[in-house]
């Protein structure tokens, strides 16, 4: 069965190897294929957008996905994890399920995990930041006294 893809104007998808640039006009596209990556422009994150511990595992993960070896990765992947679990023990179980992902060679199922870890990453520090208010007051102030 054919992936049905929707691309609005100049939006960018991976297929496999290759970048496809939308044109000025909504599109609709049927992907045939096994085993060939497929990332939406929403879903892709780069080097410079992945700017949190969770996003680097994202990103670790992405690469994995797209490359056609992912093991290359796997050292940047788990390293990425052991520092997170140290400091976010109760992100474990997330973890655990993408590590049985990419064991297990579902790479996009992986990735729709790591997402999970993003997510779980932004509501720490969300009540973080509710619980701690003067804590991110006193970061300003830091920063402005200089």
């Amino acid at each position: 069965m054919a992936l049905k893809v929707e691309l609005k104007p100049h939006e960018r998808i991976i297929v496999g190897n290759s970048v496809i640039t939308n044109t000025d006009q909504r599109a609709r596209l049927l992907i045939d294929g096994d085993n060939v990556p497929i990332l939406r422009e929403r879903d892709i994150l780069t080097p410079e957008t992945a700017d949190t511990p969770a996003k680097l595992v994202y990103l670790a993960v992405q690469l994995m996905y797209i490359s056609p070896d992912p093991q290359t990765q796997h050292g940047t992947y788990f390293s990425l994890v052991r520092d997170i679990v140290t400091a976010v023990p109760s992100a474990w179980p997330i973890i655990e399920d993408i590590n049985n992902n990419i064991m297990s060679g579902d790479l996009y199922r992986a990735l729709k995990d790591a997402r999970k870890l993003i997510a779980y990453e932004e509501k720490l520090r969300n009540q973080f930041e509710a619980t701690h208010p003067k804590t991110a007051a006193d970061k300003s102030d830091v920063s402005t006294a200089a």
